[in-house]
C-alpha cells in the first residue's frame, strides 16, 4: 500500500452534518471523491438534493438526511437508516455550528441554552451513537469542526467560544474512551474562511488591512482549503493521530 492508498476512503461511509454549503458541503464532497459515500444533514431538504446532486454529478456517491441537529431522535433515525443500508459507519463530522454575536450581557437563558444544544449537546449525542456502530468494525473517525473561537475570544461573542472550549474537550474525552476500540477523535479549528455565512465581511476592503496585519498568509481562506485537513484526519494515514486539534487559519492564531 502507497502513501496515497491511505488516504483512500473507498467502501467507507461517512456522515457530515451540516453539509448543504459551506464548509460542510467541501469537507462532503473530497470525502466523496476519495471513495466514501457519504450522508449529508442539514434542515432544508431542497439545499441538501442541491449538494448531493452536484457531488454525484461529479461522480461521487452521496445521499442526504435532512433534520434539525439538535433533535435527537431524528439523529437515531439517520444512524437506524445508515446501518440499514450500509451497515457500517467510518467517518462522522460534527461541523453544525451556530453563532449568536452579542455580548453575555446581552444574551438571555434562552439563547444561551439554543447556542449550546446546537454547538455542543448535538455533538456529543450524535458522536456518542455513532461510535456504538463505529465499535462493531473496531474502526472509526469521530472529526469535531471546531473554531479558532475555541482558542480566542472576540467581543460581542459571548458563548461560541464556551461552546467551542467544550467540543474540544469532548473530543479529547472520546479520544481516550474509544481510541481502545479504533475510533479516533480528532477536531479542526478553522480560522477566517470565505464561506456564504461570511460572504459580507470577506467582501468588506475597510476589514482587509486587518486581515493583513492579523493573517500572516494575509487573505481570507477559500472554503475549499479545510478539505485536506479534514481528509487527512479520515483517513488511514491519520491512524494515530488521536486527541488533536488541527488548526486551519493561516497562522493567525500563533502570531502576536
Amino acid at each position: 500500500m502507497t502513501i496515497l492508498d491511505r488516504f483512500s476512503q473507498k467502501g467507507h461511509v461517512a456522515l457530515v452534518t451540516g453539509a448543504a454549503r459551506g464548509l460542510g458541503f467541501e469537507i462532503a464532497k473530497a470525502l466523496a471523491e476519495a471513495g466514501a459515500h457519504v450522508v449529508l444533514t442539514g434542515r432544508t431538504a431542497a439545499t441538501l438534493e442541491a449538494a448531493v446532486a452536484a457531488i454525484t454529478e461529479a461522480g461521487g456517491s452521496a445521499s442526504a438526511s435532512a433534520f434539525d441537529i439538535a433533535d435527537r431522535a431524528a439523529q437515531r433515525e439517520t444512524l437506524a437508516a445508515i446501518d440499514r443500508e450500509h451497515g457500517r459507519l467510518d467517518v462522522l463530522v460534527n461541523n453544525v455550528g451556530a453563532r449568536d454575536r452579542r455580548p453575555l450581557s446581552e444574551m438571555d437563558d434562552e439563547a444561551i441554552d439554543e447556542l449550546i444544544r446546537t454547538d455542543l449537546l448535538a455533538a456529543a449525542s450524535l458522536a456518542r451513537d455513532a461510535a456504538a456502530l463505529m465499535k462493531r468494525h473496531c474502526h472509526g473517525r469521530l472529526i469535531s469542526i471546531t473554531s479558532i473561537g475555541g482558542h480566542v475570544a472576540m467581543p460581542n461573542d459571548g458563548i461560541y467560544p464556551a461552546a467551542k472550549h467544550g467540543l474540544t474537550g469532548l473530543m479529547r474525552s472520546m479520544a481516550v474512551e474509544y481510541g481502545p476500540h479504533g475510533i479516533t477523535s480528532n477536531a479542526i479549528a478553522p480560522g477566517w474562511f470565505a464561506t456564504e455565512t461570511n460572504a459580507v465581511l470577506a467582501a468588506d476592503e475597510e476589514l482587509m488591512p486587518f486581515v493583513r496585519q492579523r493573517i500572516p498568509v494575509q487573505r481570507w481562506a477559500r472554503a475549499d482549503e479545510i478539505a485536506g485537513a479534514a481528509l487527512f484526519l479520515a483517513s488511514d494515514a491519520a491512524s494515530f493521530v488521536n486527541g488533536h486539534v488541527l488548526v486551519v487559519d493561516g497562522g493567525m492564531t500563533v502570531r502576536m
